[in-house]
């Protein structure tokens, strides 16, 4: 699979995403559902704690991620949402670090709202990958 940014501005790379991609030669793709702070049991885990809430959705995407065959490096579109936004901006950095080594930046929105479907949880993420 070859991925070409598409960004007719910088502002976005300096923020971590890529405002679009052209994605040649992908075969299987994968869409997974929001990833949130839930232990294997889909208890939440973490009150209150944006940024415990963040690391442990990104491990639980990592996780299914692994299980479809597929990492980071294979997302090609990421949604977030988040019951606080500045919270959220924050402790982005964890995101940074996880698809940094991976070298990859997916096109991504980050949307506030209200709240989530449990209770309590403050972060979720979406991903598409390809390979």
């Amino acid at each position: 699979m070859e991925r070409t940014a598409v960004n007719p501005w910088d502002w976005s790379i300096k923020l971590g995403y890529n405002q679009a991609e052209i994605i040649n030669g992908a075969t299987r793709q994968v869409i997974c559902a929001g990833q949130t702070a839930v232990d294997r049991d889909g208890n939440p885990q973490h009150p209150d704690d944006m940024r415990a809430q963040i690391s442990l959705a990104l491990d639980n995407l990592e996780a299914v991620l692994k299980e479809a065959g597929m990492n980071l490096s294979d997302v090609v579109k990421l949604r977030v949402y988040v019951t606080d936004v500045d919270e959220a901006l924050r402790n982005f950095d964890l995101v940074g670090m996880r698809f940094g080594p991976h070298q990859v930046a997916p096109p991504m929105s980050l949307l506030g709202v209200t709240r989530l479907a449990i209770p309590g949880l403050l972060f979720e993420i979406e991903a598409t990958a390809a390979r």
